[in-house]
């Protein structure tokens, strides 16, 4: 066998048990071609038939019952912390992989020792449109994915370099993630949810790693299948229409955490207009469509000052 085949694939899924996309997610883990992986699932559904179905139907699992229900952020610390894989791969429930995923993204790590992020390519469930194919950072200082709502038409079918990798399918070399911990902590927990993957994205780049976008490495994703379940909106653009207010208030405070902990001076005084008319927009927005959240988020803080001090700290 070869040797590269032989290194450990920790896969960390974080379910809250919605609409059962953990088992069709589950089922793909169980077809991997690939030989060495442990997986581990955190359980936020607090519902103990779940757990039960699970640890039942697919007993190579390591489940994690959380008493509280975690952010995600949260849930991916307390699995990496128990992982012990020499790569993390982060998935969302209601992503599915294909037999070869696993097997042909790792081949990108190889590629380089500073290779610290890996993406495949990430599609709708009709197969047709892309959901990513590797994520990057806007002018905007917005995350991007690579190839969003557009058809499969060949355009990325060559691998190459990229800046990060999206949250629903984040495969990392676990050095990377250790270089990058920041006040112990992996992921960035002050912001729950949006954001997260362009935070370590962005840290990973300034600290001198890479991503790299592997397209034999195939994933079908049901785009807001989570996060937008109360509203519905999954798969639908605009996604900020369908989220309920709890996430949109992340979505707008976690882009500033993320520019204040990562933006170099030079880059802010690039593109600070555009952060500011992107800002203008979203707030316009908010204050339009959502005014009690205006409110909210004028008056709540958005730990600002701890992400200064994060910023400090590395």
């Amino acid at each position: 066998m070869d040797e590269k085949s032989n290194r450990l694939i920790s896969v960390i899924v974080v379910t809250a048990g919605v609409k059962n996309y953990i088992f069709s997610c589950l089922d793909s883990l169980s077809k991997q071609n690939y030989p060495e992986i442990e997986v581990i699932v955190i359980d936020n559904s607090r519902a103990p038939v779940l757990g039960s179905r699970i640890l039942s139907e697919y007993p190579f699992v390591r489940l994690y019952l959380s008493p509280i229900s975690l952010s995600y952020c949260e849930s991916l610390n307390v699995g990496i912390g128990s992982a012990k894989g020499e790569f993390i791969l982060c998935l969302n429930d209601d992503v599915v992989l294909t037999k070869e995923f696993i097997g042909q993204a790792i081949r990108g790590f190889d590629i380089s020792k500073r290779i610290g992020m890996v993406s495949g390519k990430i599609l709708r469930f009709d197969g047709k449109l892309i959901d990513s194919t590797g994520l990057y950072l806007s002018i905007w200082r917005t995350a991007k994915e690579r190839g969003y709502d557009s058809l499969d038409i060949g355009r990325f079918d060559k691998p190459g370099y990229i800046f990060g990798v999206t949250g629903a399918v984040a495969f990392y070399r676990r050095k990377m993630l250790e270089d990058i911990k920041t006040l112990g902590e992996y992921f960035d927990t002050d912001f729950g949810f949006f954001y997260e993957d362009l935070d370590i994205a962005w840290r990973a780049n300034n600290a001198g790693w890479k991503g790299y976008y592997i397209p034999q490495a195939i994933a079908y994703h049901a785009r807001g299948g989570t996060a937008r379940r109360e509203r519905g909106g999954v798969n639908r653009k605009y996604a900020r229409l369908y989220l309920n207010d709890g996430l949109y208030f992340d979505l707008i405070k976690n882009r500033y955490l993320t520019i204040v902990k990562n933006e170099s001076l030079p880059g802010l005084l690039i593109y600070f207009p555009f952060i500011i008319a992107y800002s203008v927009f979203s707030w316009f927005f908010t204050f339009l469509f959502r005014p009690v959240l205006s409110v909210r988020l004028l008056l709540r803080p958005i730990q600002l000052r701890a992400a200064f001090k994060k910023r400090r700290v590395r």
